[in-house]
């Protein structure tokens, strides 16, 4: 990567911001790797997320007034890692996965102490379907109910039907599906900070 960033003439003016598009891209190439593809894609695609990875930090090693390196990630890494694992490496018991998740929710609430919202820390840039699912998580947990449709889907395989002839319903009207289901959150998380007030 130093070599690459050094002396790829590309390479050495790419920014944060210009990466973005290919790290999303990679790591949709993962996703479609992990459900359809062959161990040699996924081996190839998680070669091409780490590079993006790599690169990432090789930007950021050439800060001036903040520098960090790829070491740097991983030590945060694994640092938080080790905070959120008690029952690995502190002697805490967790026998099932539920009991981990509350050794890990514990750990992550104390790290993120100065939030004030349960909506701080979710990523406004993720896709509108899995940032709705965050948000209605977040909202139940403030008490805030997400209206459930009529003749509500009954299996996964149903939900996805229903969701195809949503977008097909809106296509046939000519309205943007993302835009919509973006704009119903912005209305959502407007009812989850009343409820936290």
């Amino acid at each position: 990567m130093r070599e690459v960033r050094e002396r790829c003439v590309w390479s050495e003016r790419i920014t944060h911001r210009d990466l973005i598009p290919y790290l999303i891209e990679e790591s949709h190439e993962v996703i479609d790797a992990v459900e359809s593809g062959t161990r040699a894609d996924l081996r190839e695609e998680l070669g091409d997320l780490l590079w993006q990875v790599l690169f990432h930090a090789a930007i950021a090693a050439q800060d001036p007034d903040d520098p960090f390196d790829i070491d740097d990630v991983a030590r945060t890494l694994t640092a938080k890692m080790v905070r959120r694992h008690p029952h690995v490496f502190a002697g805490e018991i967790a026998r099932t996965p539920e009991e981990v998740l509350v050794h890990w929710n514990a750990a992550k609430a104390a790290e993120k102490r100065a939030r004030t919202s349960v909506l701080d820390g979710v990523p406004r840039g993720m896709p509108a379907l899995a940032l709705a699912q965050k948000l209605a998580g977040r909202a139940a947990g403030v008490r805030v109910s997400v209206p459930a449709p009529v003749g509500a889907p009954a299996s996964e395989a149903e939900l996805g039907d229903a969701l195809l002839a949503l977008v097909a319903t809106a296509r046939a009207n000519g309205w943007d599906a993302e835009r919509a289901l973006r704009e119903r959150l912005r209305t959502l998380e407007d009812e989850v900070r009343q409820a936290e007030a």
